[in-house]
């Protein structure tokens, strides 16, 4: 099994081929951002692609999209510091097969790569649990009003991108970006971007 790693940090790239070391069957691949991500799938159309969320351009969320709309059938397991049932969630809308939080077990990731690698799903039994009972706690969360494409822009926002910079990034128009902002801070209850990126940062995307 070809598995593509996405992630800027080597240490963490590293960890992955040590973690599989031990298996013949499991090929890494790696990729440090989406652009070289994206590539390294057309180029060797990995049986797994694991995209860390918070990548230095664009994020694993785009990122994903971009590799589905290329291959439906692509195999996605999100990776993320952000133990967040929401992002999970969002993580599952996009069309992810799986999401493993960086700080669980190692173990949780070699589950999730043998069981996405085999056409099945996966999340960790305690994040399963997390998204199941959060009720109205993840109503509450600011981030539960938004879209996955939305907390994509709101996340380029907090890195101190332009809304013409933002639509280069996820290839959109200026106007839909524009657009899309507003409809955030209408959702969010905020006047200007300056409180859309304090939210952000609260929210722990930035």
């Amino acid at each position: 099994m070809r598995v593509l790693i996405v992630d800027d940090h080597r240490i963490v790239a590293s960890g992955c081929r040590a973690l599989f070391g031990d298996d013949p069957d499991i090929v890494i691949l790696e990729a440090c951002d989406a652009e070289s991500g994206e590539r390294a799938f057309v180029d060797e159309h990995p049986d797994v692609c694991v995209l860390d969320i918070n990548l230095p351009t664009v994020s694993g969320f785009e990122l994903a999209r971009r590799i589905l709309a290329r291959d439906g059938a692509a195999r996605i397991i999100m990776f993320s510091m952000n133990d967040d049932p929401i992002f999970a969630a969002r993580a599952i809308e996009v069309g992810a097969k799986g999401y493993v939080s960086k700080t669980g077990d190692p173990c949780d990731l070699m589950e999730a790569v043998r069981e996405v690698g085999k056409g099945g799903t996966y999340l960790p039994p305690a994040l399963a649990r997390s998204i199941a009972f959060a009720g109205p706690a993840f109503a509450r969360s600011p981030l539960s009003k938004l879209t996955s494409r939305e907390m994509e822009i709101l996340r380029l926002l907090s890195a101190g991108k332009n809304l013409s910079e933002i639509a280069w990034l996820i290839h959109s128009s200026y106007k839909t970006v524009a657009n899309t902002s507003s409809i955030m801070r209408q959702k969010l209850g905020v006047r200007t971007s300056a409180e859309l990126v304090l939210l952000a940062i609260k929210s722990g995307m930035a």
